[in-house]
């Protein structure tokens, strides 16, 4: 009771423990257990960010959201959507502060909640803005983060690979950095890509060629962008693998020794711009439908997600056909038997006529990560080290 009453009436010793708090949750890992208020009190941490950086992206959507995702926006559907989360996550908070459980972390997550209303919460007017000012993609940071989070950890926990491994496992912490600065800079990232693409690689085709294959049909011609883009996904990766300059770059996606569903956001930033050159390379020169491209982009992120999430599931004769959860993870591998195999994105036969496909008894994989376990936790230690003298 003393420690309260001291705390209540020095308000800056609230904020420092509010903050000590906070920061060591957020370097904590292992299971959360129900009953106990951590589950509600991490819930209602990242609602309460996510509703805050919501207001943000809707005060200024010019700089803080991504054009191609602008007009499709309902503003009604989102104005909804940030009031429900701001309303839970402040139920939440409250809630848990009333019951005294974890109430440091409570009372900054309530706390984010109310900056949030006083800025204008999910009311916050929209008024007329540029279209071509350079921004971070915050909106698609939260709706991906949303949406992944809600559909793969329920995946996870129904059909899981490995029945044991926790939500917050070793070194989440890592590939939520990735994460993050993969959605923030998309803007960045396509600015580059379609500089390489459309300056230096001239990628320009036969305008009747691309006339005919802009003529076949939106599945044929869906199918055949996965196919050739899967081919240059199939020989950058094995680049990767096989000339050692590339590894050093392509090793820190293969540092997670846990595999989930943002263990695949662990990428070096070079990687990750040199291969959408690679791949979206053809299916421009292809003159492919912009419908066409914008289903195989959704589709390549569903996909690259879902690959790496603990999921186990009876995929039967259809394992030889698409790239599945069991297929990629052992790509992952550190075992003997799967070291540069399984390149394919999204087709498994193309790695099956190549002769890269696993062969192995075992089921599943004992082990993950790279062999010698010798690349360093952290994002930015992980952008630094391909550069750093072997």
């Amino acid at each position: 009771m003393r420690v309260e009453r001291d705390i209540v009436r020095k308000p800056h010793r609230l904020v420092g423990a509010v903050v000590t708090d906070t920061h060591q949750l957020l370097h904590s890992d292992g299971a959360l257990h129900p009953g106990a208020g951590m589950i509600g009190s991490v819930l209602g941490l990242v609602l309460g960010f996510l509703s805050l950086l919501g207001v943000l992206a809707f005060m200024y959507p010019q700089y803080l959201t991504t054009p191609e995702l602008r007009h499709a926006y309902s503003v009604a559907v989102c104005r909804y959507l940030l009031f429900t989360g701001l309303f839970v996550a402040g139920a939440l908070a409250l809630c848990n502060i009333l019951l005294d459980r974890y109430r440091t972390i409570n009372i900054g997550s309530f706390a984010m909640v109310l900056l949030a209303v006083a800025m204008g919460g999910s009311k916050v007017p929209v008024g007329a803005f540029p279209d071509h000012t350079p921004y971070l993609g915050l909106d698609w940071f939260i709706l991906d983060l949303l949406g992944s989070t809600t559909i793969f950890v329920m995946l996870e926990k129904l059909f899981p690979l490995y029945t044991k491994q926790q939500v917050f496992r070793k070194e989440w912490q890592t590939d939520l950095v990735h994460f993050c600065v993969n959605h923030l800079l998309v803007g960045l990232f396509l600015l580059i890509v379609n500089y390489f693409i459309h300056r230096l690689l001239l990628v320009i085709g036969p305008a009747d060629f691309q006339a005919a294959i802009a003529n076949i049909p939106f599945f044929p011609q869906l199918l055949l962008c996965l196919l050739v883009a899967d081919l240059a996904e199939y020989g950058a990766h094995r680049a990767y693998h096989e000339v050692s300059f590339l590894w050093r770059f392509h090793a820190v996606h293969h540092s997670a020794k846990i595999m989930d569903w943002i263990a695949g956001s662990r990428q070096h930033t070079l990687e990750l711009i040199l291969t959408r050159v690679c791949v979206l390379a053809p299916l421009f020169a292809l003159g492919l439908e912009k419908s066409v491209i914008d289903t195989y982009i959704l589709i390549v992120g569903f996909q690259a997600v879902f690959n790496h999430a603990n999921v186990h599931l009876p995929w039967g004769p259809l394992k030889y056909l698409i790239v599945t959860p069991d297929f990629h993870h052992w790509h992952h591998s550190s075992d003997a038997a799967a070291i540069d195999k399984n390149y394919a994105a999204h087709f498994a036969f193309i790695d099956y006529l190549f002769g890269t496909a696993v062969k192995t008894d075992k089921a599943f994989p004992e082990k993950y990560g790279v062999v010698g376990d010798y690349m360093p936790n952290g994002f930015l230690k992980q952008q630094a080290h391909p550069f750093k003298k072997r």
